[in-house]
């Protein structure tokens, strides 16, 4: 296989702390020979566990960014026992557009894993974390939120998975993230996740959604900021005694969770994120903006559950999420 043509201006093994870029040649209409520098920090203190932390994996998501850059400023090396690598704009070319996919390419991050060397921008982004980052790490963070098109309770993830012992080892670091919600997550389009390609190589591995409407709320940063914190104390990076409160613990049994619009219109929820629904209870009404003197489309819950996720703003296109529901434990 091809060499990746990243290059990494960060000396992975040296101790100290280091805030570079990776860079990635790019030539284009505005700079031929130029290059997406992707920021990078490294905090490493001698030999101990690895944290790869990662945010702006989708572009219009700001919590995971937000509390990343804070870490990478505010933290000392000899406050570390092991290495962090902090990359708050994993998918930097959407994150300075603002756009859930890259505006280079239309890739969406988190479904271009494995990535290619040879292959578009997001593909070489993904083929270098593949090959060179996930393979340092042993505990994995990835922040997402709603972007502009979802919200979310606020929540941190695990994924059931068939090595039971590295369930649990995701399950207790979700857990000690400690959002105010905790959710075995259920994936509905997971070929090419960036989660997958760190849970095939036994990694431990969380992520989060924390809030959503393309926005960062005082209360969804310092959820992300505290859970931060919370996970590296957990890995034994950090020292110190993790800030935990109360968590809903939840889980999401069958597809039936998923609900989605299957016309154009403007939506009008019935249901507060948080609310419990009842199967067949009306969840939303969907208006058709073409015509007036129609009743509206509905949708309902297609099982009891909790609204964990609903979207976000208000027209929805046919085949949109509308909602998402969660069972409490």
């Amino acid at each position: 296989m091809r060499d990746n043509p990243i290059f990494s201006t960060v000396d992975f093994t040296q101790d100290g702390i280091q805030h570079g870029h990776l860079r990635l040649p790019h030539s284009s209409n505005e700079s031929a020979w130029g290059a997406i520098q992707i920021p990078i920090s490294v905090i490493r203190n001698g030999s101990g566990p690895c944290a790869l932390l990662t945010g702006g994996n989708h572009g219009d998501e700001y919590e995971g960014p937000i509390a990343l850059a804070a870490l990478a400023h505010e933290l000392s090396a000899v406050q570390v026992s092991g290495t962090i690598l902090i990359l708050p704009y994993m998918n930097y070319p959407a994150v300075r557009a603002g756009t859930r996919v890259s505006p280079i390419d239309g890739v969406n991050m988190n479904r271009a894993f494995p990535g290619l060397p040879d292959g578009t921008a997001s593909q070489k982004i993904a083929d270098y974390f593949e090959r060179i980052l996930l393979p340092m790490a042993d505990l994995v963070l990835d922040f997402h939120s709603g972007g502009k098109t979802l919200d979310f309770l606020p929540f941190a993830a695990h994924h059931v998975l068939d090595d039971k012992a590295q369930e649990a080892r995701c399950r207790a670091a979700r857990d000690a993230f400690n959002a105010p919600f905790s959710v075995e997550m259920r994936e509905i389009d997971a070929l090419g996740m960036y989660d997958h390609a760190a849970e095939a190589q036994g990694k431990t591995f969380v992520t989060t959604e924390l809030g959503g409407g393309g926005t960062a709320r005082p209360a969804t940063i310092e959820i992300a900021r505290r859970g931060l914190r919370n996970v590296l104390i957990h890995a034994g990076i950090l020292a110190g005694e993790p800030e935990l409160r109360p968590s809903v613990q939840m889980t999401q049994p069958d597809d039936a969770c998923f609900h989605f619009a299957m016309e154009h219109g403007m939506i009008a929820f019935n249901v507060e994120l948080g609310e419990s629904v009842a199967r067949g209870q009306e969840l939303a009404q969907v208006w058709d903006i073409s015509r007036n003197g129609g009743a509206p489309k509905m949708i309902l819950a297609k099982r009891d559950g909790i609204l964990i996720a609903r979207h976000h703003p208000g027209l929805v296109q046919l085949g949109d999420c509308a909602a998402v529901l969660g069972v409490a434990l």
